[in-house]
Formats: structure tokens, C-alpha cells, sequence
């Protein structure tokens, strides 16, 4: 699939998009239309057997829309602050490293035994 010569410009060959985040930027593109699964997964290239998910996934938080058989873009405030929030994320995953689940825990943990 082409890419605008912008976003060719600022592509970072190092980023690797998920899955979500290629449905919904195609979504966004193509908000006037709305899809079928297979036809999303073909022009996103994500899986066959994983677009479901992914679509449910995003379904839940309002980031698409859903009425059988077809998939369109949901509330584009909604998708925008999304996508604010998970720049925000990789920027902070970035800038002083990512989370760790085992440590959350680890510091829960100590936390438990410290207190009185």
C-alpha cells in the first residue's frame, strides 16, 4: 500500500506500528466508507485471523464502529485523544524507559510487608 510522501518524509523505519493502530489510521483515512473485516485486514495487511480481535479491541473503546457485517471509524474525539495518549506513552517509554509489569508488582509487594 503507497504512503504519502509526508509521512514518508518522518518514517522511522526503527517504529513498528501494531495492528490497532494500522486499522485505525486506515480508518481515519477512509472515514466516509466503512469495511468489511476481510477488506481491512487486505489494506492493513494484518492478519485474517487476528483482525477480529483487533477490531472487537478497538470496538470497546469506541475507536470503530460496528454493524454487521461491515466496520467504520468511531468517534474521531475519541480516536484522537487515543492517539494523543499513546504518543505520550512511546515519548515517556522513550525518554525514560518502558514499564515493567514484574517490577509494579515487586514494589506492591515490598510496599505490603513494610507497612505496620
Amino acid at each position: 500500500m503507497p504512503i504519502s510522501i509526508d509521512e514518508f518524509d518522518t518514517h522511522d523505519p526503527t517504529h513498528r506500528e501494531t495492528n490497532a493502530q494500522r486499522v485505525v489510521r486506515f480508518l481515519v483515512e477512509n472515514r466516509d466508507k466503512a469495511y468489511k473485516a476481510v477488506e481491512i485486514a487486505e489494506a492493513t495487511n494484518v492478519d485474517r485471523n487476528s483482525i477480529h480481535p483487533v477490531l472487537n479491541r478497538l470496538e470497546e473503546r469506541g475507536l470503530v464502529r460496528h454493524r454487521e457485517p461491515y466496520w467504520a471509524i468511531g468517534d474521531l474525539e475519541a480516536v484522537r485523544d487515543a492517539m494523543v495518549f499513546s504518543s505520550a506513552a512511546a515519548l515517556l517509554d522513550e525518554t525514560v524507559g518502558s514499564e515493567s509489569r514484574a517490577e509494579w508488582l515487586r514494589a506492591s509487594e515490598s510496599e505490603d510487608t513494610e507497612r505496620p
